[in-house]
């Protein structure tokens, strides 16, 4: 008798699926189960509820008798469809389009539906959503970082520019593309160029361009290396209007071309979707026997304005004594006076003896020590 009896055990935890002959029959609550069997086609599936996703070849078999309705949350998605499964309060993972059951008896599931239509996926959740495991299966998650954009394609057609932040893409749905692009100024350096100026001289010259981006679109479209493209474009604006200067012209206003380079390059950074902060004439390198003649011409230079300094000092002393000799003249007191200031001068440093002769006084000699 025992061998046509079959017992089956459920826990609290538990749930049985009961099948006869392949098909489902209903489910087993909590407790023990007997079951007359002579032909051994009975058969009770014992699941868990402590995992509450229930997963069974046999699902949409046991979702269409109607024994889940008061038991489980049952989920069809069609293909526009994901679901967002949270546990107990906490996010566990997202669901692909199909059929899904969740017990309910153990633990708290709650189930969020969404539509992706749109193949942006947005949330108030999203950090912790991107954070779960295996959901970049389903969504792309990226960060665009500070001081940066993101430029947004669709299936290569553009859709925006994002600011910073995080955001996230449903796969399956068209592909989305994110570039991201540095906001922040950048100096690009054109060093060591050679250029000949109109007077056939050659210089080598390190420049610098500062550039920022002003239209992200534009720039991820019109040039595949942004920074190649402004180095290309300011080397070409530099060897032009270096070309078009003589040398001493362009050593005596650097800054004029700094700033016929920046004019030059409007044009084309506008295309290019930059704004040209500023072009600076970093160092200037002539050849060697040029620096050399230049050091000449300067050393020429200071030594005649020494010169002419020196004689204006000249004039200007002779046209001072000149005048005093007018003054004396015109004053014999004063000629005495000054006299007497050169006699006290000599007589402070040296022994001297000064005869006075006017009118008798030839006889009287003053020894003056």
């Amino acid at each position: 008798m025992t061998m046509l009896l079959k017992r089956v055990r459920i826990h609290s935890y538990e749930m049985g699926l009961h099948f006869h002959d392949g098909e489902f029959r209903g489910l087993l609550g909590e407790g023990r189960h007997w079951f007359f069997d002579p032909l051994g086609k009975v058969r009770v599936e014992v699941v868990s509820q402590r995992s509450p996703w229930l997963v069974h070849e046999q699902l949409d078999t046991i979702v269409k008798s109607g024994a889940l309705a008061d038991r489980a949350v049952v989920l069809d998605l069609n293909d526009n469809q994901r679901a967002l499964v949270w546990i107990n309060g906490r996010f566990s993972h997202v669901l692909p389009p199909g059929l899904y059951a969740y017990w309910t008896g153990q633990k708290d599931v709650r189930i969020e539906v969404v539509e992706t239509d749109g193949v942006r996926f947005e949330h108030k959740d999203l950090a912790v959503i991107a954070q779960a495991t295996k959901v970049d299966a389903l969504l792309d998650v990226c960060r665009v970082e500070q001081n940066r954009v993101g430029v947004l394609f669709y299936d290569g057609r553009y859709v925006d520019t994002l600011k910073p932040g995080l955001y996230a893409f449903w796969k399956r749905t068209a592909h989305a593309w994110l570039v991201e692009v540095d906001m922040r100024e950048t100096i690009v350096e054109l060093g060591g160029q050679e250029i000949m100026t109109a007077d056939k001289v050659t210089l080598r010259l390190n420049t610098t361009v500062t550039y920022r981006v002003a239209d992200a679109h534009r720039v991820v479209t019109a040039t595949v290396d942004l920074r190649q493209a402004v180095y290309r474009e300011g080397q070409l604006a530099l060897r032009a209007a270096v070309g078009t200067r003589e040398l001493d012209a362009f050593l005596a206003d650097k800054d004029a071309l700094g700033r016929q380079i920046e004019e030059m390059l409007h044009a084309r950074a506008e295309e290019l979707g930059v704004e040209i902060v500023s072009v600076g004439i970093r160092d200037v390198i002539l050849p060697g026997d040029m620096k050399e003649l230049m050091n000449r011409v300067t050393e020429a230079k200071k030594a005649a304005e020494a010169n002419l300094i020196a004689r204006r000092e000249e004039t200007a002393a002779m046209r001072s004594q000149a005048n005093t000799a007018k003054l004396l003249e015109t004053n014999p007191t004063l000629m005495r006076l000054r006299e007497l200031e050169v006699l006290e001068k000599v007589a402070t440093n040296s022994k001297m003896n000064v005869v006075l002769g006017e009118k008798g006084l030839a006889e009287r000699v003053v020894n003056l020590l």
